[in-house]
């Protein structure tokens, strides 16, 4: 004669289903959140071009790269008609952000020559270029299919 055996640690009931929540009211609303990180580049970005434009840069672009690259968000791209002029603006959107956004350049590379000016930071990256370093690097065919963010020119 077979014998039942009962598992080690079972009851042999069925587990209880865990309390339903109640469902929240149309009359409930949350409390306001902190920006998104999202929200928070799109702004920098906005920014950016800006200040760029306030200051005479040339063809400004910002290019929506989230889910395309693992290191930003988006990429902003203009150019100065000078060595002088692309220095220049690095410093004014350097100054502009850190007075306006409290936004701080994490690096900054190619000072000195100004034919090409990287600026980061962190969810937004810079590129200034000189007009014709520009359309020889022609960073913008390497995000062809990304969203552009509209810029008042």
């Amino acid at each position: 004669m077979a014998t039942k055996r009962k598992a080690i640690g079972t009851s042999g009931k069925k587990p209880k289903s865990p309390p339903a929540r109640a469902a929240k009211s149309t009359a409930q609303k949350k409390a306001p959140s902190a920006p998104s990180s999202d929200d928070r580049a799109r702004k920098v970005a906005l920014a950016i071009a800006a200040a760029a434009l306030e200051n005479k840069a040339l063809n400004v672009e910002i290019i929506d790269v989230r889910g395309k690259v693992d290191y930003s968000d988006y990429v902003v791209v203009m150019s100065g008609r000078s060595d002088r002029q692309v220095n220049a603006l690095g410093r004014l959107i350097e100054e502009d952000l850190e007075k306006n956004l409290k936004a701080r350049c994490l690096g900054m590379e190619g000072m000195p020559q100004g034919s090409w000016l990287l600026m980061d930071y962190g969810d937004v990256i810079v590129h200034i270029f000189h007009e014709d370093t520009r359309g020889y690097y022609d960073l913008e065919t390497l995000w062809m299919d990304a969203a552009r963010v509209p810029v008042e020119q």
